[in-house]
């Protein structure tokens, strides 16, 4: 199975041990599912790593985050979406999403965001939050 993780997701789950998108990442790490990115996830990962806010609570350094994208972009499916989508009007990065999950073929996208919740299903793809992704891999067995 294939999943993309929302940027809130992927920063939860390294800047906390605890929690559902802490333990998704490590069943990703298990290869409980194969995780799909894009080059605007990589970005957004990156910018939102180095936010002031969460630089002063976490003190993630510059080795560390690169360390973290690399495994990212060297682990996952990497793909390049070349369709855009336009359904989210009210926070327009939230289709990158989309589009990255369509193209990588992804069955579910794992988001805390309430515009892409909000939607529930787009094209066949799932959209479901942390806790909801880690309960159905829980059900599969992992």
């Amino acid at each position: 199975m294939r999943a993309v993780l929302d940027a809130n997701v992927l920063v939860r789950g390294l800047i906390s041990e605890r929690g559902s998108p802490a333990r998704i990442l490590a069943l990703w790490e298990r290869e409980a599912f194969e995780l799909v990115v894009s080059p605007f996830i990589l970005e957004e990962m990156k910018r939102v790593l180095h936010y002031p806010r969460i630089q002063e609570r976490y003190s993630l350094s510059d080795e560390h985050i690169t360390s973290f994208l690399g495994l990212l972009g060297s682990l996952a499916l990497m793909v390049h979406p070349t369709d855009v989508i336009d359904i989210i009007s009210q926070d327009p990065d939230d289709n990158r999403y989309l589009e990255c999950a369509l193209t990588g073929e992804a069955s579910y996208l794992v988001s805390g965001d309430q515009h892409l919740l909000t939607l529930g299903e787009y094209a066949g793809v799932i959209i479901l939050p942390p806790a909801g992704f880690l309960a159905l891999l829980d059900y599969e067995g992992y």
